[in-house]
């Protein structure tokens, strides 16, 4: 799936969030930090791919808030030198 943009997630929000994206069968994957560094201590990510108009205003309206952009593979490589 393609990567565009995300929500950070409490573990213990995400179950929710899951169920009303499958309800209106809206495409998104979860990460963990393993797979996306920026996130805080005991958060996952939704990641969704670029969505038609309609969808991300329905996806905005639930998290209350735009996404932040996937980063690219430069800024995940860059951001794993700057932790060690």
């Amino acid at each position: 799936m393609e990567r565009s943009f995300y929500y950070p997630v409490s573990w213990s929000t995400v179950r929710e969030y899951k169920k009303l994206l499958d309800e209106k069968e809206i495409p998104y994957e979860i990460q963990s930090s393993t797979d996306l560094p920026l996130l805080e201590e005991g958060q996952l990510a939704i990641v969704f791919p670029s969505l038609p108009n309609r969808t991300y205003v329905w996806v905005r309206t639930l998290f209350s808030r735009d996404g932040h952009a996937y980063p690219d593979e430069a800024t995940l490589f860059f951001h794993h030198l700057s932790k060690n």
